[in-house]
């Protein structure tokens, strides 16, 4: 898709698009409300004061249309796209030993538990291990803390779709 194909489709239809790349339908719908952007530079800006500007619950529901790292499945409805996304983006995990597997699988359940949400990383180019490190190394943040930190991981996922999206 290209960014003109983008500014002059249908209202439903940018929507549907923008939420390939971030479960936010807030965001969704005011990138969509955004349109017509001058470039693609334009649209990634846009996107991230967008990001911003939303509230906690947006974040949540943008988390939400993830699956858990190591998992295929998020909990909320994901368009075919956003799935296979997902499963690129988290390939590291793929030829992970079975230990590492088991690891990543607690330590998700007890951050999901002591956080309220999922792990969130942007784990385009990561391995298995890295992640896991990672997830060591926020699990004793506070909520509000790691709140902030899931969300700017959100956001760099969030403009590597959009990328994606404009090469399609």
């Amino acid at each position: 898709m290209t960014l003109e194909q983008l500014n002059d489709a249908s209202a439903d239809d940018a929507e549907i698009e923008f939420l390939k790349c971030c479960g936010s339908t807030r965001w969704a719908f005011e990138m969509t409300e955004a349109r017509p952007f001058a470039s693609n530079d334009a649209l990634f800006a846009k996107a991230d004061d967008i990001w911003w500007a939303l509230s906690a619950e947006d974040w949540l529901e943008a988390f939400r249309a993830h699956p858990k790292i190591g998992e295929k499945k998020a909990s909320a409805t994901q368009a075919e796209q956003a799935q296979s996304w997902s499963a690129q983006e988290q390939s590291g995990v793929a030829n992970a030993s079975s230990q590492t597997k088991d690891e990543l699988a607690r330590l998700n359940r007890e951050y999901e538990d002591r956080f309220g949400f999922i792990f969130i990383v942007c784990a385009s180019g990561r391995s298995s291990a890295e992640m896991l490190a990672i997830l060591n190394s926020r699990i004793d943040n506070d909520r509000d803390t790691e709140l902030r930190i899931a969300a700017e991981e959100q956001r760099k996922i969030t403009r590597l779709r959009l990328e994606k999206l404009l090469k399609q």
